[in-house]
């Protein structure tokens, strides 16, 4: 049996609060937290790498400055949660629902989010190298300055979001959506926008898309403006 199975820990199904975590994780343990309940409880600081959170309440739980390399949140609800200054390297997010969580200045190196929900989440200045958005809602998140060069973006809803100075560089859009995002400053080049929703985007402000690929049709809703008809 390896060290960490043998220092590993469920949790069922309980109310905790601070003290109660603090005391597993000074233990050294890896603990998996299945449909606990951790609302507006302060983990701020606290050594939670490696736990798994599942099917956990976490609404407006404080994880600020959390030790939380490789921990796993599944089929979480975290709505308002703070992340802020957080060690979040390798950890994963999937099925969960934390939206307007607060993810500044986190270190979010090869974070993986899948099937998420994050509406109004910010990540500004969020310490992104390789962080993974599939199958995620981003209405209304704030990611500014963010690289998704040669991503493959999928099924990922970038509507009304800050994207300000993003790198979209050789990305491919898939199932996206891009209707009424912040694109100030955005590089497209080698873009494939073809599987975006561009809604919201004008003849005025189209230049920002320059040496990207888009479709047929989405070149004939540009030209429509200008009263011109693609054929």
């Amino acid at each position: 049996m390896s060290s960490k199975a043998a220092m590993s820990l469920a949790i069922t199904d309980k109310t905790l609060n601070r003290r109660e975590v603090e005391q597993q994780a000074l233990k050294g343990e890896f603990v998996t937290l299945i449909a606990c309940h951790l609302d507006e409880v302060d983990l701020s600081r606290l050594p939670l790498a490696g736990w798994v959170f599942q099917h956990c309440t976490l609404e407006r739980t404080n994880f600020e400055k959390a030790s939380l390399e490789g921990a796993r949140f599944v089929s979480c609800r975290g709505a308002f949660s703070s992340f802020v200054g957080a060690a979040l390297e390798d950890a994963e997010f999937l099925g969960c629902d934390f939206n307007n969580g607060n993810y500044r200045r986190a270190k979010l190196g090869s974070v993986n989010f899948a099937r998420c929900k994050l509406t109004g989440a910010d990540f500004t200045d969020g310490q992104a190298l390789d962080v993974r958005f599939d199958e995620t809602l981003l209405v209304y998140a704030k990611l500014p300055a963010r690289s998704f060069r040669k991503s493959h973006l999928r099924q990922i809803d970038f509507s009304g979001s800050d994207l300000r100075s993003c790198d979209f560089r050789d990305a491919i859009f898939d199932g996206c959506s891009l209707r009424n995002a912040d694109l100030t400053h955005c590089r497209f080049e080698g873009a494939d926008l073809r599987g975006a929703d561009l809604g919201g985007l004008t003849i005025g402000n189209a230049e920002r898309f320059k040496g990207a690929i888009i479709s047929y049709a989405q070149a004939g809703g540009l030209l429509a403006q200008l009263g011109l008809t693609v054929v």
